[in-house]
């Protein structure tokens, strides 16, 4: 006789009253005295998460620290064994581990995590995963958190343990588009400023922080993409409301590489957000509308 599957455990770790406080107020303290600090953003209800880069033991317990600090529950998957061996199998339940079976596959563990989400709606849950799967280095990301997200109907909420800034937390909240290949790489170049313990280690490589611009010129870069990703010096100007707006400011981001021309037919420039702009946008902005500069 097959033996139940095992489905989410709904109190964690991150529900019990006196280990959750006795645990905030350690990493409050442990966050002011190493100068650490929890992103603070409003990214409510349930999300698909990836944190990267992994490169070390201590992302852990930094993710960990800032999901106490903001109240926020975290839940990973784990092979379902795990979770049936007397007294560990427990505590990874309790843990929150989201216990999967090979042979469920790919949908079966999408189903666990839509009973879940269905009930418990809108609470703040982020279901976590490492997308470089090992603190080792690694050529390629694994993608299986897209095809959650999209089996989900669930956005995929970015969190990063920097260790530059000294930061950890989501820092945005992305919506798929449908272009599968288009949003992982806009998603990996976004990683490539965000600084791990072991930099060396890390995929995609760390290219520097994201670079200084002007609250106008970020404003530039999410008109055009708000404008399917191409517009001309008009059109952006007019996204943004502005009387005139400068060929200078726009080669200026062209040339920090953000921003490119695109050869068009008519006289006039189209410019384009490169992969790096992309990147750049989802630590500039929370979240990103293609239909509104709000």
């Amino acid at each position: 006789m097959s033996k139940k599957a095992l489905e989410i455990r709904d109190k964690t770790i991150f529900d019990g009253f006196i280990v959750k406080y006795i645990l905030k107020l350690i990493f409050k303290i442990w966050f002011k005295l190493t100068g650490w600090q929890a992103i603070k953003a409003d990214h409510e209800g349930a999300g698909i998460t990836i944190a990267a880069p992994h490169t070390s033991n201590w992302d852990v317990i930094y993710a960990m620290g800032a999901a106490i600090l903001l109240d926020i529950k975290i839940y990973f998957s784990i092979k379902e064994s795990w979770c049936r061996i007397p007294l560990i199998g427990r505590l990874m339940m309790w843990m929150g581990a989201i216990p999967i079976t090979r042979k469920a596959g790919a949908q079966g563990q999408i189903d666990k995590i839509r009973r879940f989400v269905d009930k418990h709606k809108n609470r703040r849950v982020f279901f976590l995963f490492t997308p470089e799967g090992t603190r080792g280095k690694v050529n390629k990301w694994k993608t299986g958190f897209y095809h959650l997200a999209q089996g989900c109907d669930l956005p995929i909420f970015l969190a990063k343990v920097d260790f530059r800034n000294k930061e950890s937390g989501v820092f945005h909240t992305f919506h798929l588009t449908g272009d599968k290949d288009g949003d992982i790489r806009s998603i990996q170049e976004s990683y490539k400023k965000v600084r791990g313990k072991y930099p060396d280690l890390q995929y995609p490589e760390y290219t520097g922080p994201v670079p200084e611009l002007s609250d106008l010129e970020a404003k530039v870069l999410k008109a055009v993409y708000s404008a399917k990703g191409v517009a001309t010096q008009l059109e952006i100007a007019a996204k943004l409301k502005a009387q005139k707006l400068s060929i200078a400011m726009l080669d200026f981001l062209v040339d920090k590489g953000v921003l490119e021309k695109k050869p068009a037919d008519s006289d006039q420039i189209h410019y384009q957000l490169t992969f790096a702009g992309r990147g750049c946008l989802l630590h500039l902005f929370p979240a990103l509308d293609e239909n509104s500069l709000v």
